[in-house]
Order: C-alpha cells, then structure tokens, then sequence
C-alpha cells in the first residue's frame, strides 16, 4: 500500500475544508443478501480513495489541519476465526499514515468531541442513508454544550463537490491499475469469442450464460476481485436491450452477440464492449452496419483530447450515425431529409439512444461533473458541426489530461415499419477506455481487436 498516495490525497482534501472545516467519510455497510448470507463487500469508493482501506464498519475524519482519525473494527479473536483478520486501531496509525485510529464503536461519543469548536461540517450528501441524522444528532451533543462555551459548526457542506473533482483526473497510480484492468478485460473477451466459435465448430450447445463464464474466470484468473458490474452477455436480439443481463438463452449460429463486460482491480473499473458473431464469420448486413458503428467510434476518438468538450466525441459519432444510417438505408431520406435533418430531429434516436460515454475510474460510470463548475445553470452558443448555424445549449466539459472516459457508439435495430428486414434484431456497440492526454487519447481497452476483419482472423484461431 502507498502510504504516501493517501495521506497526499487527505492533505489535498483538508486543504479545501475551510478554516475550522471537519469532513466524514464513512465507507460502505455490509449488505444482507438473504438469511445468514451477505453480499460481497465491496468498500465506499471515497473513503478507499483516501485510505486504500477496505475493511466495513469504519469512518474516516479530517481536519482542515491535516489531522485524520480513523474509526475502525477492533481486533477481536472470536470474530476473526469466523470473519478474517483486522487491521485494527492499534496497527492503523503506521500501516495506513493515519494521525491515530480508535475502535468503530467509539464513534458515537467521539464525534461530538470531534466537532466542537468547529465551522463547518462536511460530508458525502445522499449517499449514506442515516448519515445525516446521526450528523444532526453529534451537532445536537455539541449545542447542548454551547453554554459552557462550545462553539457548533453552523454549516454543512456536500463534501463530494470537493472529492469529485480531486478523483477526475487520474493520477500516474491509478491510470497504471486502469491500464492492467483493461488488459485482464481484453483477455476475457478474447478468452469469450475463441470459446463461442469453438464450441460451434464442434457441435456444441452455446447459451449466454457459457460466455459469462468465460468472463468471469478470466477476470479471477488474473487476480481481479470482481466483474465491475453485472456482465452483459446478449446473443442475437437480446443485444437490443441496453442493459441485458447474461441469462439461459440460446446462441444460434448466425448470431451476433454483444458482450459489455469489465473487470474491476484494486478499486478501479474497466469497461469494454464488443459485438462479435458466434460462429466467427460476419453476414453482410452485419458487417454493414458494425463498420458503421466503428466509423462513429473513430470519429469519437479523434474527438477526444485535452482541451475538447466532453460532448464533442458524442457529437462526431452522431455526425457519422447520420449519414451512414441514410447510406444503408435505415433512414428514408424522402422522410427524413438529409444528415443535418437527422441530427436536427432526432431521427436516428431510433436506433441509437444513449449518449458516447462517460467517466471511468473507481465506479464504473464514475463521478465528476459533465459540466465546468463555474458554468452550472449557464447557456453557451456554438456552431452547429454540419451547418454552421449558431445553436444555444448548456456549455460542456472540457477535458483535461487525466481524465478517462469510455467512447461507446451503438446501434439497435428492432422491427419497424419501414426498417429492412435484413436489419431486424441487430444490436452492435463497441466501447472502449480512453485516457486523455495533451495531444489526444490512449485506449486502454484496444487488447482485444475492435476492426471486424481481426475479430474474425482471431475467432478463425
């Protein structure tokens, strides 16, 4: 564990509490998933980007003078032959560079001491349910002191307005572990396309849920702790349904399948996408429109770099969606116009629906906001990338380097008046990880090949 990456980070963050300033942050409950079972724990993300911490039942308090007390589980021999060994306060201090830690149970009678004399009070809003009333019950402890000359802080505060911007742009030690992740999730949707033509070839059933498991002993096999979210493995028309889960059905030979799957290790998520045919071999209308979707994602990855909007790489892949949607005849252009029409009127809403990305980074659609800060609520205008008209909408992001996003374009082709049949029940997206930088992006995710031709010379081997 650096030591040194943490206690960095919690002076950057007491830096901007304020004179007088205090912040919480606990970390996440254990969840009961059914009787005697819990979910597997999985750490608050704020609280391990300030500690690398990762036992539940603890809470992290920093002073605007840098001074930080950690709330942890005491060491108890009972709990740990069932459990698993604690940290404990005593080893805290040194093993996290902590100023001091005291058992969790303390919390209750501490806090208030804690806040005395204090201004402000910052903490993660809507994020812990409970929080704030144990808040106000701490301030309460602290004004029933107030005549015998203690001083309550008389503001509190959203403490990830601050965190959220310290987490955005990545550091040399995160980008390093988002690398590595990609590169184990590379390999699992390698490890899934080889396994779906094989076990064609050989006569064999293929259902999602083969794939998935596929994926997930990748993932493991390389030493991540978990899928960073659930896989989503759809073969032929479930591919049309953004956020299908891998179930029973079956995969049929002339299939697509599209696989949005991402590792997560030591805190950090990947996130790639790919659509591939089960048996190894595109159909023409397949290929039509998967060369469509890449063209879009190259548009997008042009876009993307330091001093670019944060809509900029959506709006190229709309550009490209536009005119090639008319091209395969998607779009009537009697009906619809042209490719300024398209944008114009959201016509190809129809078949793409979702934006071209977001952040990455500690959650898989990471914090941050898509707006600057000093222009929340403000209107800008810009002009229009076809017709050179000036628009008016809310101003955008400007990426900086650091920061990771994932460039995702998609089309999902359900039955529709109108729509070609050949079409019907093709969903394809294609996503990968990109880390800004000062003269365009890195992809992270590019392991596993993207262009249709190598996916097929790779499911031929």
């Amino acid at each position: 564990m650096n030591n040194t990456l943490y206690a960095d980070r919690r002076a950057r963050l007491a830096a901007q509490l304020g004179a007088g300033g205090i912040a919480i942050i606990p970390t996440a409950p254990e969840r009961q998933r059914n009787r005697d079972s819990d979910y597997l724990y999985r750490h608050d993300s704020y609280f391990y980007y300030l500690t690398g911490f990762t036992e539940p039942q603890a809470t992290l308090v920093i002073t605007a003078e840098g001074e930080t007390t950690l709330f942890c589980q005491p060491k108890d021999l009972e709990r740990e032959i069932w459990d698993g060994i604690r940290l404990g306060p005593e080893a805290a201090p040194a093993a996290l560079g902590v100023s001091r830690a005291l058992s969790s149970a303390e919390l209750a009678a501490q806090m208030p001491k804690l806040l005395e004399n204090r201004s402000t009070v910052w903490y993660p809003f809507a994020i812990h349910s409970g929080l704030e009333g144990r808040v106000d019950a701490w301030l309460q402890s602290v004004r029933a002191r107030v005549r015998y000359g203690a001083l309550c802080p008389d503001q509190q505060r959203d403490l990830c307005s601050l965190l959220d911007e310290m987490r955005l742009v990545k550091d040399a030690d995160e980008q390093g572990i988002m690398r590595r992740a990609s590169a184990i999730s590379a390999r699992a949707h390698i490890r899934a396309m080889q396994r779906s033509a094989s076990m064609l070839r050989a006569g064999q059933e293929v259902r999602e849920y083969h794939l998935d498991a596929e994926l997930l002993h990748e993932f493991r096999q390389h030493g991540s702790q978990y899928p960073a979210y659930g896989s989503i493995v759809a073969g032929g028309a479930n591919a049309c349904v953004l956020h299908y889960r891998a179930d029973t059905a079956l995969i049929r030979d002339g299939d697509l399948v599209l696989i949005d799957a991402g590792c997560e290790l030591d805190g950090y998520a990947s996130d790639i996408t790919r659509t591939f045919p089960a048996n190894g071999k595109f159909t023409g209308p397949q290929r039509a429109l998967y060369d469509l979707v890449l063209a879009s994602q190259d548009a997008a990855v042009a876009a993307t770099k330091a001093g670019a909007r944060f809509v900029d790489p959506h709006e190229a892949t709309v550009a490209v969606l536009a005119q090639g949607l008319l091209d395969v005849g998607l779009l009537d252009k009697n009906k619809v116009g042209n490719a300024q029409d398209v944008i114009a009127n959201r016509s190809y809403f129809q078949f793409y629906m979702h934006r071209t990305g977001h952040w990455l980074g500690m959650d898989v659609h990471d914090c941050g906001s898509y707006v600057e800060p000093s222009q929340v609520g403000q209107s800008s205008e810009r002009k229009d990338p076809l017709s050179g008209e000036l628009i008016k909408d809310r101003p955008s992001r400007i990426l900086q380097p650091g920061m990771v996003l994932t460039i995702e374009p998609g089309l999902y082709v359900r039955p529709a008046p109108g729509v070609p049949e050949k079409f019907h029940h093709i969903g394809i997206r294609i996503e990968d990880d990109a880390i800004v930088t000062a003269t365009g992006c890195e992809l992270i995710t590019r392991g596993v090949p993207v262009k249709a031709d190598e996916i097929e010379a790779l499911m031929r081997g």
